[in-house]
């Protein structure tokens, strides 16, 4: 790997992780592009990845989303193409994430790549996720407020929604190899002075809200049998249309015990949580190995890659990847989890459940790619 980081992981997270916003000058010495500008606007232009263009011309904001055809008329400042889920359709460029893994990674969004011009942004904004803004070629300042929920926010544009003026308490300019941290709710803003590259690795949590939609589809899907309310040492009430307090606590011991379930929850939130959250790079095998073809070539040497950025996560002593249950021993899902590559002698007795996994295109042979 080119780039590497240098933090001090214990005192970042004991000062700084959800508490408040820092600049970690040059936590990537002598930092390396990965990607250049005209790369980024290829992948642009492709249907799978979600990308857009922010122009700021004369204090009017727009926002056009891809795939692009064509940057011939933009003009050579006051607009920035920020391109999604990079990590997912670009090796060199995933290897940023790789630093960023001891982090919890059921937690991990995505890379996001920003070309800016100069005097480009997207306008003052609060993101609803932790980032690290990773500064590559040219410079940027930044401004960052203080949090406060009382911050009013409107839309510049239909695909803009911006932040009413905050008092900065980060005023500084980066240059490559530069991190700016910048815990959910923190409002920011950055403007581009020259020709600039800037990567953010986005750390993302669902709203307690969407996770209890979430759960109840799969208590529905997975508990087809009713779950009644029962009171069979009923007394009658002194008054009928009362709602007594222990038949409400009863209601809610009924539901939190759903929930207190731990098989029945582990395997909703493992399927859940490592569904995609954009496309993924993954191809399925057009003709599928058959076993005798697939272990052939392991035991030629050919090792296994995995796919940039599949989401693979252990539950209790269960592995989930792309919203299902992997049926294989722990010791294995481990090595499939931190390993970028597997060889035979890793997945020894294993070949059936793996040849699957193969075939849908999870992991692939170098020749493959």
């Amino acid at each position: 790997m080119k780039n590497r980081l240098q933090i001090n992981w214990d005192h970042f997270l004991a000062n700084y992780w959800q508490k408040k916003p820092v600049i970690l000058r040059k936590a990537f010495p002598d930092f390396i592009d990965p990607i250049t500008p005209e790369e980024l606007a290829g992948l642009a232009m492709e249907e799978e990845l979600d990308s857009r263009i922010v122009t700021n011309k004369n204090g009017v904001w727009d926002a056009k989303f891809g795939p692009f055809t064509s940057y011939d008329k933009l003009g050579d400042s006051n607009w920035s193409l920020l391109v999604q889920a990079v990590d997912h359709w670009h090796q060199e460029a995933a290897t940023i994430v790789e630093p960023f893994k001891v982090i919890p990674q059921w937690q991990f969004e995505d890379l996001m790549i920003s070309y800016a011009t100069k005097g480009a942004g997207v306008g003052p904004h609060i993101d609803n996720y932790d980032v690290f803004i990773i500064q590559g070629q040219g410079k940027r300042r930044w401004r960052v407020g203080d949090r406060n929920e009382n911050y009013k926010q409107f839309n510049a544009h239909k695909a803009l929604l911006h932040v009413e003026d905050y008092e900065p308490i980060i005023d500084e300019v980066m240059t490559a190899g530069d991190i700016l941290y910048i815990p959910i709710g923190f409002p920011h803003n950055g403007e581009s002075l020259n020709e600039s590259l800037s990567y953010s690795v986005g750390f993302r949590t669902q709203t307690s809200q969407d996770l209890l939609s979430n759960f109840a589809d799969y208590v529905i899907d997975n508990l087809p049998r009713g779950i009644f309310y029962q009171d069979p040492d009923l007394k009658l009430p002194a008054d009928p249309y009362q709602l007594q307090q222990y038949e409400l606590t009863k209601l809610q011991d009924q539901m939190i015990a759903l929930i207190k379930d731990e098989t029945l929850f582990n395997d909703w939130f493992g399927k859940h949580i490592t569904q995609p959250m954009h496309e993924l790079n993954i191809v399925p095998i057009d003709l599928p190995y058959q076993l005798a073809e697939f272990i052939a070539r392991l035991q030629a040497g050919d090792l296994l890659y995995k796919v940039p950025s599949i989401r693979i996560l252990k539950v209790g002593n269960n592995g989930y990847i792309h919203g299902e249950k992997i049926n294989l021993p722990i010791d294995l899902i481990n090595k499939l989890c931190t390993q970028q590559t597997v060889n035979h002698q890793d997945i020894r007795d294993n070949e059936i459940a793996m040849l699957d996994l193969i075939n849908r295109g999870y992991w692939y042979f170098e020749d493959e790619d």
